[in-house]
């Protein structure tokens, strides 16, 4: 039986992604934090497949390739004076495409080779420096069969553009993300403005991925939407916010927060966030909702639990989940069975369990 692709799919419903690599790999010990660069793939593989099969199971249609910074220009910048550093970008690009693909056989699911934003942009080496290293990734990704490509975390609209433009060459369905605010892009480009530049380009489905929490991405979505409607554009559109609440940071989300990137956790959003997220996008119209960095297994399968009857299925990975802490009832405490209910865990505001909040402005001059 062949099966569905992308724009499909999302003519038929809801497509849910997968979540974050670089920051879940670096905490189990596998990926180098600062360069954020994808040699799991050859020194690892193992790691890197387990971690697409915990996505598969709980409930997405999609596995990328942990393709992040796989440019030679970005590794070249990244480990520049690494002595014996020898990886070149075709190289980790193989290997993810052909990790991707065996853990998607395993489901009903699409393999989507990521690429990202480049050095060479930011350097002031023109469009055909960046678009050269956007069609060597696009030609391995050809070569390995993916099903489609996602242009992701992407800070400048202009780069992107150029992005879409090289990768719509490859005749695969497209999917554009920026890494932006509702402040816009790095050179203060509206992201309504951002979405209709992306789909005038020719991108099939847009939206933005990462730095920013899931409420404020809904927010950006929001503005987006509201130009492309008003554009006459009608491209699909696609969510994919952190893990980590980024209220206060400026353009930089993430990245500005004094604990990125190591100390992270007590921002971590739960479940229950992601629930209100996934129902929040999906009457927004957005429908490719997935997850990126901090975005573990069980933030996903809240996606797929809370839209389970839209898509007419449930996730594997909820088969021993009672979703709305309906198996505190075996608890011998008390106290405990009585955490029951959709009403108290979407209510709860979870503590940090310290004594003290930090006292500093993570935002002391904001763009």
């Amino acid at each position: 039986m062949v099966k569905k692709g992308l724009l499909e799919r999302l003519r038929d419903g809801v497509v849910i992604g997968d979540g974050g690599f670089v920051i879940a790999l670096e905490k189990r010990g596998y990926v180098t934090g600062g360069a954020w660069t994808p040699e799991a793939v050859i020194e690892h593989p193992e790691a890197v497949k387990q971690l697409h099969r915990e996505f598969l199971r709980a409930g997405s249609d999609v596995m990328q390739t942990f393709t992040f910074f796989s440019t030679d220009d970005t590794l070249q910048v990244k480990h520049a004076g690494e002595k014996g550093y020898s990886y070149k970008c075709t190289d980790l690009n193989n290997a993810a495409c052909k990790l991707a693909h065996e853990v998607a056989l395993e489901g009903d699911a699409l393999v989507a080779g990521g690429v990202t934003q480049t050095p060479s942009y930011t350097n002031g080496k023109g469009k055909e420096a960046v678009q050269a290293h956007i069609r060597g990734q696009v030609e391995t990704f050809l070569a390995n069969k993916v099903d489609f490509i996602i242009c992701e975390f992407f800070m400048y609209v202009e780069e992107i553009e150029w992005a879409i433009e090289e990768v719509k060459k490859s005749g695969l369905p497209v999917a554009a993300t920026m890494c932006i605010s509702v402040r816009g892009d790095y050179a203060g480009v509206p992201p309504g403005e951002c979405a209709i530049r992306m789909a005038k380009a020719g991108a099939d489905v847009v939206g933005v991925n990462c730095m920013f929490d899931p409420y404020m991405i809904i927010d950006t979505m929001k503005a987006m939407k509201l130009a492309l409607d008003k554009a006459g554009l009608k491209p699909f559109l696609m969510a994919q916010p952190n893990g980590f609440f980024t209220t206060g940071t400026g353009k930089e989300g993430y990245l500005a927060c004094p604990e990125y990137p190591f100390a992270m956790e007590a921002r971590t959003v739960s479940r229950f966030d992601i629930h209100k997220f996934a129902r929040a996008a999906y009457d927004l119209g957005v429908r490719y909702i997935g997850g990126c960095c901090g975005f573990e297994a069980y933030h996903i399968r809240a996606i797929a639990e809370e839209l389970a009857e839209e898509r007419g299925k449930w996730p594997a990975g909820s088969a021993k989940h009672k979703l709305w802490g309906e198996n505190n009832i075996l608890s011998s405490s008390p106290f405990i069975r009585k955490r029951v209910g959709r009403k108290y865990w979407e209510s709860l505001v979870p503590s940090s369990g310290r004594v003290q909040p930090p006292t500093h402005d993570i935002d002391p001059k904001p763009q």
